[in-house]
């Protein structure tokens, strides 16, 4: 696993990495601070990962034994979908490898893979029908990019273990894993955390919806149609940024207030 790919920009040396990259890193490790900051993290475990721009061959990921809040962009590593770190120092953790690997491998859309232990949708996870329920706003912009992992298979310690959550995964951007946590896609960091943002806050909502005890209220299924197609066929504003652009911007302007050293 410390096989060196030529012709590979070393990543600490900022003058060899293209602006995309290194912005690309930027946002990698930004989106780490956000999750501890919003309790979305599992102190050194779980992980998230960004295809590198330019290339079709390799994932940024965080080096396992660093706290969260302590990632930075310089600190990431470079790992090809052969497991092989070609840059940075620290340890890969396999199961980021085992998982994520494949899936960018198979599906390049999904640039940006998050993979979270994050309070309330993991206890959706635990609950016999784990799925987001139809009762309002958010979850009706979300549902039909939920795919659902039923069989859990134990530690992720093989890529087969990647290949068959990619099988699930489709062409959604969703993943609930039964016993076990989530997994967000996105084009982009931005479009992967907004998105994984949204998914706790409607978990959140249905648990406290469900503890009342009252019966729930629910949206037709045309009206959840209808609502996904609003989300995705017409724009936020009359701007050309999209929400998700916007929303992690502003993120990024609050990270920077309460735990600047992302961007170094």
């Amino acid at each position: 696993m410390n096989a060196v790919t030529q012709n590979l920009a070393p990543a600490h040396d900022r003058r060899q990495e293209t602006a995309e990259q290194r912005q690309a890193r930027i946002d990698l490790a930004a989106s780490q601070r956000l999750a501890v900051i919003q309790e979305m993290s599992e102190g050194i475990y779980n992980h998230f990962t960004l295809a590198v721009p330019g290339t079709d061959d390799r994932f940024y990921v965080s080096p396992l034994g660093l706290h969260w809040s302590e990632v930075t962009a310089s600190g990431l590593l470079t790992v090809d979908y052969e497991g092989r770190v070609l840059d940075g120092d620290g340890a890969l953790q396999r199961s980021a490898y085992c998982i994520h690997a494949p899936i960018h491998r198979r599906k390049p859309q999904h640039a940006a893979l998050l993979h979270t232990h994050m309070p309330y949708t993991s206890a959706l996870t635990r609950l016999k029908d784990q799925r987001l329920l139809p009762i309002g706003h958010t979850e009706a912009q979300l549902i039909e990019q939920i795919a659902y992992d039923e069989d859990y298979t134990g530690l992720a310690r093989d890529p087969a273990e990647g290949e068959r959550l990619a099988d699930i995964l489709g062409d959604k951007t969703i993943l609930f894993m039964a016993h076990h946590g989530v997994l967000v896609a996105g084009h982009t960091v931005a479009e992967a955390y907004d998105r994984l943002y949204q998914l706790e806050r409607s978990a959140r909502v249905q648990l406290f919806a469900q503890w009342t005890g009252q019966p729930l209220r629910y949206l037709t299924e045309e009206m959840v149609k209808h609502v996904h197609a609003q989300i995705t066929g017409t724009a936020l504003t009359n701007r050309a940024k999209s929400g998700f652009d916007l929303h992690f911007d502003a993120l990024k302007r609050l990270l920077d207030r309460q735990n600047p050293g992302y961007r170094d």
